[in-house]
C-alpha cells in the first residue's frame, strides 16, 4: 500500500473535568493526553492498516515519550520523530464551555514542536512516502512552513500526491507567512479537505457548491466537505455524493476531524471509490468523539466497520 507522511506538532492536552470550569482557579484536570492534529492523524491511518509516518519534535520527558509510544504501539513510523534533551514537549490545556466551545492554554511554539526540521530521518522517511499531508494548524512558524514545503515537493517530484486539511482559525491568518503558505499548500492539493466554512476562506463564492467547484477549476481532483455530526459531502469532476454521518453520545469533539481526514485519504490511496472511503471516515470521525481524549476513541478497520453495521441495521452496538 502507499505510504502517507505528515509533519508538524507533537503534545500533550490536559483537560478540565467540570463543564464551566475556568483555568482562572483550581480544579479538577484529567490527562495527559496524546496529541496534535497531524499526531492524531498519522495514528488513525496506521490503525487502519496504512502505512503512515510523521515529521515531528518532542522533549526528552514523560510527555513526549507517552506520545511516541502510542504512536510506535498502533503501527506508525516514528523514524522522524526528533527527542531534544533542551526543549520540553508541547501542551494544551482545555476547559469546555456551558455553550459548548472550548478555551485553550498552548505552548508550541515554544516547545519542541517549534524546533521540527529536515533532518536526515525526515529525508529518508519522505524518500519512501507516496502521499502527503497538510494540516494547516502545523503552518505556525516559518520554520515548519519550510519543512512543509520540502515534503511536499520531495513527495510531488516522484509523482505522489497531497491532501490538505486547512484546520485553521482566523486569528492564525496573520501569522508570519501564512496566507502564502496557505496558497502554495492549496496549489499543489489533490485532495481538500475543509471543515464547513473553511471552503469560504479560499474560494469567492458564496455557496458550497460552487466554491467546491472553484477549487476543482484550479486543478485540485477531490474535495471533502466535512460537517461532523451531519457527514461528509464529496466533490469531484463526476459530481456530488453526501453521505450521512452518525448518531453517537459526544463526549470529546477534539481530533474526530483529524480521525475522519486520516481514514478518507487512506482509502483514497487504496482507489476506494467515494461512497466507501466517506463512509469508513464518518465512521472513524463518530467513535473519535466518544471517549475524552483526541486519541483514544480512535479505532481498528475491524472495530470502524462493526460500528458502522450495527449502526446502519439499528442493532445495539
Amino acid at each position: 500500500m502507499k505510504k502517507l507522511v505528515c509533519a508538524g506538532e507533537i503534545l500533550v492536552e490536559i483537560m478540565a473535568e467540570r463543564i464551566g470550569q475556568s483555568f482562572r482557579a483550581p480544579g479538577p484536570l484529567v490527562g495527559p493526553f496524546p496529541s496534535g492534529a497531524p499526531a492524531i492523524f498519522i495514528d488513525q491511518a496506521a490503525r487502519l492498516g496504512q502505512p503512515a509516518g510523521l515529521i515531528a519534535a518532542v522533549g526528552d520527558d514523560d510527555f513526549g515519550h507517552l506520545n511516541i509510544e502510542r504512536l510506535r504501539a498502533d503501527g506508525a513510523d516514528i523514524s522522524a520523530i526528533t527527542v531534544h534533551q533542551g526543549a520540553a514537549t508541547g501542551t494544551a490545556f482545555i476547559t469546555y464551555e456551558t455553550d459548548g466551545s472550548r478555551h485553550f492554554v498552548y505552548n508550541i511554539k515554544q516547545s519542541a514542536a517549534g524546533l521540527i526540521e529536515m533532518g536526515a530521518e525526515a529525508r529518508a522517511l519522505l524518500a519512501g512516502a507516496d502521499h502527503f499531508h497538510v494540516m494547516g494548524t502545523s503552518l505556525f512558524s516559518p520554520e515548519v512552513i519550510e519543512v512543509a514545503r520540502n515534503g511536499i515537493e520531495a513527495v510531488k517530484r516522484r509523482g505522489g500526491t497531497v491532501s490538505f486539511d486547512p484546520n485553521i482559525r482566523k486569528e492564525m491568518l496573520d501569522l508570519p507567512g501564512m496566507r502564502d503558505a496557505l496558497h502554495f499548500v492549496l496549489s499543489k492539493t489533490d485532495v481538500f479537505l475543509p471543515s464547513g466554512p473553511e471552503l469560504f476562506t479560499f474560494a469567492e463564492a458564496t455557496d458550497e457548491e460552487g466554491a467546491a467547484r472553484e477549487m476543482l477549476d484550479r486543478g485540485i481532483s477531490t474535495v471533502v466537505v466535512k460537517k461532523g455530526a451531519q457527514g461528509a459531502v464529496h466533490y469531484d469532476r463526476s459530481g456530488r455524493i453526501a453521505s450521512p454521518g452518525f448518531v453517537v453520545d459526544e463526549i470529546d469533539p477534539t481530533g474526530a476531524g483529524d480521525c475522519f481526514a486520516a481514514a478518507f485519504v487512506s482509502f483514497w490511496l487504496r482507489g476506494e471509490g467515494p461512497k466507501r472511503a466517506l463512509e469508513i471516515a464518518n465512521g472513524c470521525g463518530a467513535l473519535a468523539v466518544t471517549k475524552k481524549g483526541p486519541m483514544e476513541g480512535i479505532a481498528s478497520l475491524a472495530e470502524v466497520e462493526a460500528f458502522i453495521a450495527t449502526s446502519r441495521t439499528g442493532a445495539p452496538a
